[in-house]
């Protein structure tokens, strides 16, 4: 029998709680305790899922061999950072950092020490994604729209860093490339910050991908189309469903569902780093990935901020 893997979870709210679960229910993971700034949060987690509760992560010292961080983007670095040099193997939440420089040092302190850094890009583990994945050979076309109900979920990040990077990780990951060209516009409806975003990312070999991604929708969404040479494949992340429809030499369409076992991908996304921990094997999405998808995402914004300014000189000069 192969011990289990001690693992603390770092943050204990929305998405904090949603580990605490998984790892609680988990037959490779024994979940060694959870840490908050917020005492109170702390200790009802703590009590609901059986395990101590911690005021600091400096209290976890020996007593952990992995922990998921997930505190605001804006301390993913930090608490990663300590928690690397400690000899701790980490899953930090999406995005990896609030910005590039405290991203490479995240994955700069994991190559330093020998740990591992995986980040948590949850869609990579869809099944009906990793479905998708098996039979992508040359994306030439994408369009893809996640779209939530307004609420008062992460209004304090722009909608590209809350929602859209997930298909940013998922498109950089099939086209096996960075873009070449990134155009972008963005509007602020609910906060301060960016909530609704359309992209156009063009690829070197003249593959394209547009993504809309929305907090201001009337209904939830969270589609993908593909096409590439004689096909064109259908995804709906919620249901975990996908379809291939193929042209074939004489025109002749034919329509196939591929088939996908469903499952939960956070579920899956926390077992595979287990495994990560145990054999000691590069994450699916490692710190560089996340890196990159990071890199994507601040470029989207860069272009969203010139799009903003040129329709605020608009707006003037029409007054």
């Amino acid at each position: 029998m192969e011990s289990k893997i001690k693992v603390a979870v770092i943050g204990a709210g929305v998405f904090g709680r949603h580990h605490l679960r998984i790892l609680s229910q988990s037959p490779a993971a024994q979940l060694a305790g959870v840490v908050d700034l917020d005492s109170d949060r702390a200790a009802a987690a703590a009590k609901e899922h059986g395990c101590p509760a911690y005021a600091s992560i400096q209290e976890l010292a020996g007593q952990i061999d992995a922990a998921v961080v997930a505190v605001p983007t804006t301390a993913h670095s930090e608490v990663g950072s300590a928690l690397l040099e400690r000899g701790i193997d980490v899953l930090v939440e999406k995005p990896i950092a609030a910005d590039l420089a405290a991203a490479r040092r995240l994955v700069d302190t994991a190559a330093r020490n020998a740990r591992i850094l995986q980040v948590g890009h949850l869609e990579r583990y869809n099944p009906a994604v990793a479905a998708l994945k098996k039979i992508v050979r040359l994306p030439l076309f994408f369009e893809i729209h996640r779209l939530s109900l307004p609420g008062p979920r992460s209004l304090d990040v722009d909608v590209v860093l809350d929602l859209m990077i997930h298909d940013l990780d998922i498109v950089l990951d099939l086209a096996a490339a960075m873009p070449e060209d990134i155009q972008a516009a963005g509007l602020s409806i609910l906060s301060d910050k960016v909530d609704i975003a359309n992209v156009r990312l063009a690829f070197p070999g003249g593959c394209i991908a547009n993504l809309t991604a929305s907090r201001v929708s009337t209904e939830r969404v969270r589609k993908l189309r593909l096409f590439q040479p004689h096909q064109y494949i259908s995804l709906d992340y919620q249901k975990q469903e996908a379809a291939v429809f193929t042209v074939s030499e004489n025109k002749q369409i034919g329509f196939q569902p591929l088939a996908v076992v469903k499952d939960e991908p956070l579920r899956l996304e926390v077992e595979a780093f287990l495994e990560s921990v145990r054999h000691r094997t590069r994450p699916l999405v490692s710190g560089d990935e996340g890196l990159r998808a990071l890199e994507v995402a601040l470029g989207i914004l860069a272009k969203i901020e010139v799009h903003t300014e040129l329709v605020a000189q608009r707006i003037q000069s029409l007054r």
